[in-house]
């Protein structure tokens, strides 16, 4: 009998739109952010991420900066504030009847994202996915932190939190189905048993041809 786990990548993919760059402009308008050309900068960053050629540190470091003196608990109030405004508008439709699908015929999901954890546990909630993966912060007197602790959700690092993830929940399945949209994620699709691209990047649909069995969606995009 095949026993299967759904993974899922979360910005681009499940949603029509990137958290981390959401969640910064959430906090310009917050005005909690009133670093001169910060979003200009951060743009420029997730540029370099969409070629896949961005140093995760660098922006974490950068983006991050601006919330690291304020409570852990606030920012937590905030990410709730954050979630139901401007991340839930943007979930793909197409998303929710698959998790929903998937969670009637009780199959196992995670998500797993290279976005901060404090972000992706909130969406995943709200998505009904009760197991994530994001990138995890040192915590510095109650505070999130801009430096990465153990091993980041990024790229080749998202298989060896995989295979930990795994170990620590003593999860067992004998086939993989991934979804994403990124060439950030090209080494998940190769790990993978069954690889989905979503609205998949340029770069990613160039790898399709190399791989006849992968599929490819186009999931309407959110008005």
């Amino acid at each position: 009998m095949s026993h299967a786990l759904y993974v899922f990548d979360l910005d681009g993919t499940l949603i029509d739109g990137d958290c981390a760059s959401l969640w910064n402009t959430f906090l310009v308008k917050k005005g909690i952010v009133k670093t001169p050309k910060f979003i200009e900068t951060e743009r420029a960053m997730m540029a370099q991420y969409e070629k896949g050629e961005m140093n995760m540190e660098d922006y974490l470091s950068f983006t991050l900066a601006p919330i690291t003196t304020i409570l852990a608990d606030r920012i937590d109030t905030l990410v709730d504030e954050f979630v139901v405004a401007d991340i839930l508008p943007k979930v793909f439709p197409e998303a929710l009847t698959l998790i929903n699908q998937l969670k009637r015929d009780k199959k196992p999901l995670l998500i797993i994202s290279a976005s901060v954890t404090f972000i992706v546990k909130k969406v995943a909630s709200k998505l009904g996915i009760d197991q994530c993966i994001g990138i995890d912060l040192q915590m510095k007197e109650n505070c999130y932190s801009n430096q990465i602790s153990g091993i980041p959700s990024y790229r080749e690092g998202k298989i060896q939190r995989l295979k930990d993830w795994v170990k620590i929940n003593d999860v067992h399945f004998n086939e993989m189905h991934f979804y994403t949209d990124s060439i950030n994620d090209l080494p998940l699709c190769l790990y993978a048993n069954h690889t989905y691209l979503i609205n998949p990047c340029i770069q990613l649909s160039e790898q399709k041809k190399h791989y006849d069995q992968w599929k490819v969606y186009k999931w309407g995009k959110v008005i």
